[in-house]
């Protein structure tokens, strides 16, 4: 009797084991599953931030927090050298810690982690003891791991994620870790070609107006405010004419004259731009194509009835030293009539506006020099 109960209780047991094993293994699933859940939302929130029309330093920033708010990481710092020196891009730790933060590298605890693209873990043992790269600091953390961020396996800064908690990574999953690193890591090199177009937008010389590169970055930020727009491209398309038979001064001052038509007949709204040569964009933004040509047929016809010569002035600026003679002081005196050509486009918010660029640009090229219509594409 004693040696059945026995069993049974052995059984019992058994079960038991086996069952809380299974339980474990369904909660590790879940927890598991939960975690790519968790992943994915993180990746389309960093993918959301990176399509909003904010400067690249604001979408880093905005991916900091999204890091510390769905992985509850106390601090989180992304670190980046700019080619001169280190700078803080993103955190959430005083701006007073910044100076220690930025200067990690420098640290032979984490030059070796760089050296061989490995992240870094670093805790204290007891309350008592301090993090060695904290300087003028006790309690703000204890534990952190440190991530040195490599682009096509060129070193480019890091991330350290930090804790209030001595140990509190001990059993982290460094799996998660390394996705959220790579993360970090596509977003730094997308925006990346963002900063390039900002620091090489130009004003052009004669005009004032912005370069091309004006559009893919600020001018793109006003352009997205609005669902649809209309995007216009006009090309002065004799200007090599009036350079060969008057001069190249004649032809540089229709493109002033014809640039300053424009600005004082469109809204400070619209985005402007002279995008090469004598070819120029008007971005209306929020306004579909319907409502504009009425407009660029006036303005078309403004420019057409322009009668452009140069000054007294510029003819001598030309001659500071010797008399022209009637020949050349005839020629130069005598007036240029741009003829333009238009065509526009309608753009929606998140579309490839460098492709209805392109587009326009190419029908402009090789359309007949006599047409005059406005051509809607």
């Amino acid at each position: 009797m004693i040696v059945a109960v026995v069993v049974i209780l052995v059984l019992i047991v058994i079960g038991l084991i086996f069952y809380n094993v299974t339980i474990h293994k369904k909660i590790q699933k879940f927890k598991n599953m939960n975690q790519k859940i968790t992943n994915l939302y993180v990746v389309q929130d960093f993918m959301n931030a990176i399509g909003e029309t904010s400067s690249v330093e604001d979408k880093i920033k905005k991916i900091n927090d999204i890091l510390v708010e769905r992985y509850e990481i106390k601090y989180s710092t992304i670190v980046v050298f700019n080619g001169a020196e280190y700078e803080i891009k993103a955190s959430n730790v005083d701006s007073k810690h910044w100076e220690a933060l930025k200067s990690l590298h420098q640290l032979d605890m984490f030059k070796d982690s760089i050296e061989t693209a490995t992240p870094k873990y670093v805790t204290v043992n007891n309350e008592n003891e301090r993090l060695p790269y904290q300087q003028m600091e006790f309690g703000r953390a204890k534990s952190a791991i440190f991530f040195p961020l490599y682009i096509d396996n060129v070193y480019i800064g890091y991330w350290i994620m930090e804790s209030g908690t001595a140990h509190d990574f001990d059993n982290v999953d460094t799996t998660v870790l390394e996705v959220i690193k790579e993360n970090i890591v596509s977003v730094l090199k997308t925006v990346v070609h963002q900063k390039t177009l900002e620091s090489i937008v130009r004003k052009d010389l004669f005009t004032g107006l912005f370069s091309e590169e004006y559009l893919y970055g600020e001018g793109k930020k006003i352009i997205d405010q609005y669902t649809i727009s209309t995007i216009c491209m006009f090309k002065i398309i004799n200007i090599q004419q009036i350079n060969k038979t008057y001069s190249r001064e004649l032809g540089n001052k229709v493109i002033t004259k014809i640039s300053e038509l424009v600005k004082d007949n469109i809204s400070s709204e619209y985005v402007f731009v002279r995008y090469m040569g004598p070819k120029f964009v008007i971005a209306f933004s929020g306004v579909e194509t319907n409502s504009v040509a009425d407009f660029l047929n006036e303005l078309k016809e403004k420019m057409e009835e322009m009668k452009i010569s140069l000054s007294e002035e510029e003819i001598e600026e030309l001659n500071p030293d010797d008399k022209p003679t009637k020949k050349i002081n005839k020629k130069l005196q005598e007036f240029a009539m741009p003829k333009i050509n238009f065509v526009i486009s309608s753009y929606y918010k998140g579309t490839g506006l460098e492709e209805i660029l392109k587009k326009l640009e190419e029908y402009l090229d090789h359309t007949d020099p006599t047409e005059s219509d406005i051509t809607n594409i």
